[in-house]
């Protein structure tokens, strides 16, 4: 395996990718160690670029996919690995493209900035057997995930994540960890399974309901949900879920959301 990179491998950062490198050792020792401590059979690694996190993670000797939209970088990473039988460099987008390489996966990846929640929404609802996730996003994201009730940062995303992991922030990074230095901090998190975990076939839904429920923040729920409910649906809803009449939605803790939505089906949506 290729443990420098030499000059002509190089990878011009692209903003048009959202690209923006890791560069600072001691981040990335820290997401591979998180990253392989998981005890699944195989890695998939997000937005891999040069290879930074690559190497530490193929040194371990388990399968891994690298999945880029960036063709120079899947280039730049099969030439760098090649003759490395358990390495498989993949040209896709992780918001849409197929990955169905097996699994269950140890997930990891500097997340470019631009599509980052939706990479982490499609892990949340998609069918995709995960045993842990070690993701870098914008530090705003990462505030958001973590959010409790009653801060700004609490949301639709940060409830559904919270429902269906546990979450940690292992590492807050400034702008000189990159190149190119971004403007803003980052943040990784690590998300570790829930026992209880809202189940896979029901996180959709609740995730559409949660938007409703957020649709404007200062608003309540029962104004809120006259998309959804009747006034008359809304009250019946917060009466049997024992909360009050005019509850905003950043009230309402994680906990109750999937009894919350549960039993908002038994109503019918308005025609």
């Amino acid at each position: 395996m290729e443990h420098g990179q030499p000059e002509a491998l190089k990878l011009i950062p692209k903003k048009r990718f959202g690209q923006h490198f890791l560069i600072q050792k001691s981040a990335i020792r820290t997401i591979a160690e998180a990253a392989l401590a998981a005890k699944a059979p195989h890695l998939l690694e997000i937005g891999p670029g040069p290879g930074v996190l690559t190497e530490p993670l193929l040194a371990d000797g388990r399968p891994l996919w690298a999945v880029d939209l960036d063709p120079d970088a899947i280039a730049v990473l099969a030439q760098r690995f090649q003759g490395v039988p358990h390495f498989h460099p993949v040209l896709g987008d992780a918001v849409l493209a197929p990955l169905d390489f097996g699994g269950p996966f140890s997930v990891v990846g500097n997340l470019p900035y631009n599509a980052a929640t939706a990479i982490l929404t499609r892990f949340l609802v998609a069918d995709i057997p995960w045993e842990r996730m070690v993701f870098m996003f914008q530090l705003e994201v990462g505030q958001k995930l973590l959010g409790r009730p009653g801060e700004k940062e609490y949301g639709p995303l940060s409830i559904l994540a919270q429902l269906c992991c546990r979450l940690t922030r292992l590492l807050k990074l400034g702008p000189g960890a990159f190149r190119p230095a971004p403007k803003v901090d980052s943040a990784v998190l690590l998300f570790e399974p829930r026992a209880d975990a809202v189940p896979r076939a029901q996180r959709r839904a609740l995730l559409a309901f949660l938007h409703t429920s957020f649709g404007h923040r200062r608003k309540t729920l029962a104004n809120n949900w006259q998309v959804r409910f009747t006034p008359d649906q809304a009250r019946s809803l917060l009466a049997a879920s024992a909360l009050a009449p005019a509850i905003r939605a950043e009230a309402v803790p994680p906990a109750a959301w999937p009894d919350l939505f549960n039993l908002s089906r038994t109503f019918a949506t308005p025609s």
